[in-house]
């Protein structure tokens, strides 16, 4: 029930088992496999927060996450909105 979004900040150790990492998920070298092997060999911190994640790594989960945005702004909500109820008649 846990996810990783955004961003990480590693040390530079991270790039030494990338260097040997075999191939994972999807027939790519994956960061996260690298990580997992150094789980207790080094520490790792994390946050986490109540609040919406948007996938913005496909074109339709950046239109759910730009109109989300939007519709939450007082200045343009309700414009927003009226745009969006138009379109869908």
């Amino acid at each position: 029930n846990k996810i990783v979004s955004g961003r990480y900040i590693l040390q530079p150790e991270v790039m030494r088992v990338l260097e040997n990492q075999g191939k994972g998920a999807g027939g790519e070298i994956q960061l996260t496999d690298a990580m997992a092997k150094m789980i207790g060999t080094q520490p790792f911190h994390a946050v986490t927060f109540d609040g919406a994640r948007y996938d913005c790594g496909s074109k339709v989960g950046f239109v759910e996450a730009t109109l989300a945005i939007a519709l939450s702004r007082p200045d343009m909500g309700a414009d927003v909105r009226a745009i969006a109820l138009d379109l869908l008649k």
